[in-house]
């Protein structure tokens, strides 16, 4: 009985053992179909994935970027998207000179190019449209691009959207329905008028055509798209007047700068705002604006000069005049100021010839207009430390200058004989000479005393 109790107790536990040996197999089975299950449905996520985003990208529209690559171009062809990138580059360089500042932008701006449809003749030139989305702003303008498409208006929605991104680039948390700001008009036109290349001589026509000028803080209040177009002038001249005494201030550039980047948090009154910036304004701000507004009415022109006054006036300004503390004052050209690194007092000297170049143009003879604005870019290139292709530039400039001198040489000289020739009486300015030669050419009279009456037959024995 012992035995037969011991082998049944032998037998349960190894039956026990094999249950167990085959619940461990099934165990491990379950576990690698099921590992197996889990792989298959990462790989299925993973297919699914890529062939989602295959399909998004081959589904995306052809686009360019920039050469800074803050402007994502979409729509049209290549060459439009690319005169597009060129205008906006162009336009942020010339505000970032202004300001005296490097390109550090954060936010791209996405530049949408549609073409003008007939179906849809509301569809507007220009949609700049911002908003808040938890990360920062979201910059896109929307371009129906068109034959006759305005280039201006083209130009200034891209700089509103280089300020819009420079008002925000350092506010990336902006809380959800925050009322964003926009940048002045003024201080758009003011820095597209002061680009270099611009005619401003209407500008400042309209201002001298002007018998009571706008208040400062009135002006600041104006809104131009409620203006006519001769109001419309007369916006841009102050905007120009306004952004030129600003920068016009030591270290205006950095000032502009400042004022922009607190725009975020300005006020209802934008006069304060100014001052809280500018310290010029801070004393008496109207009489400040009335000095500025008066000095450049001052330079309205009721007669141009004629090309020997603009060559005279464009040398005498060329000559820049450099003035440092404890040293004699100098005169120096601008091909020896761009052979070597420029001091602070070289280059305050060269922001002081780029503002006279500025208002020397207008009143240049308009063959040499052309000429004074590349002048002044050259200053200014020279100024912010870029000497590249400056020498050649220069050199191009005098060769230039000279074949000018020489072609006006030749018309001043057809032109005076062509009036000499033309006239129908004279003009009795060589009376005076031409009755000099005539005398001098009818003989003396003849002495009839004996002794010259000898003299003369002998000269004439002579003669014969």
């Amino acid at each position: 009985m012992r035995r037969e109790t011991a082998v049944k107790a032998t037998l349960q536990v190894m039956r026990r053992g094999m249950e167990q040996t085959e619940l461990l197999l099934v165990s491990r089975r379950l576990s690698e179909v099921s590992s197996l299950d889990k792989m298959m449905k990462c790989v299925v996520a993973v297919l699914c994935s890529a062939a989602t985003w295959q399909t998004a990208y081959a589904a995306q529209p052809e686009h360019s970027k920039s050469p800074s690559r803050q402007f994502v171009i979409y729509g049209a062809d290549a060459k439009a998207r690319g005169a597009i990138s060129g205008l906006a580059e162009q336009t942020k360089t010339d505000l970032l000179g202004l300001l005296r500042q490097r390109d550090d932008w954060k936010t791209p701006v996405v530049v949408n190019l549609q073409s003008q449809q007939s179906n849809l003749p509301e569809l507007p030139p220009a949609d700049l449209r911002f908003s808040q989305t938890g990360f920062g702003i979201k910059l896109q303008l929307d371009l129906t691009i068109s034959k006759n498409v305005d280039v201006s208006m083209v130009e200034r929605e891209l700089l509103r959207a280089i300020l819009l991104e420079m008002i925000y680039r350092n506010r990336p948390h902006i809380t959800a329905g925050a009322l964003l700001v926009e940048p002045p008009d003024w201080l758009i036109d003011g820095a597209l008028t002061l680009a270099p290349g611009r005619d401003r001589g209407p500008l400042i026509e309209a201002l001298g055509s002007t018998e009571k000028p706008l208040p400062l803080e009135k002006f600041l209040r104006q809104r131009p798209g409620f203006l006519d177009s001769t109001g419309r002038t007369l916006y841009r001249a102050y905007a120009f007047a306004l952004v030129q005494m600003l920068l016009d201030e030591k270290n205006g550039g950095t000032q502009l700068a400042k004022y922009i980047d607190h725009l975020y948090d300005s006020s209802n009154d934008p006069l304060a705002d100014l001052k809280a910036q500018f310290p010029l304004l801070a004393d008496d701000a109207e009489r400040t604006w009335q000095l500025a507004l008066n000095r450049l009415k001052s330079l309205q022109t009721f007669r141009l000069l004629t090309f020997a006054e603009s060559e005279w006036r464009l040398d005498e300004l060329l000559r820049v005049k450099i003035s440092e503390p404890k040293k004699p004052e100098k005169l120096v050209r601008l091909d020896e100021l761009a052979q070597h690194k420029l001091s602070v007092s070289e280059k305050m000297a060269l922001d002081q010839l780029k503002r006279d170049l500025l208002f020397f143009v207008p009143q240049s003879n308009p063959v040499l207009r052309p000429i004074g604005r590349e002048y002044q870019e050259i200053a200014a290139l020279l100024a912010r430390g870029k000497r590249r292709g400056v020498p050649k530039r220069l050199s191009r400039l005098e060769v230039t200058r000279q074949q000018l001198a020489a072609r006006m040489s030749e018309i001043d000289d057809y032109l005076n004989w062509f009036e000499a020739t033309q006239m129908n009486s004279g003009s009795g300015n060589f009376t005076g000479y031409l009755k000099a030669v005539d005398q001098s050419q009818v003989p003396a009279p003849r002495r009839h005393d004996p002794l010259s009456v000898y003299v003369d037959a002998l000269e004439d024995q002579f003669e014969n």
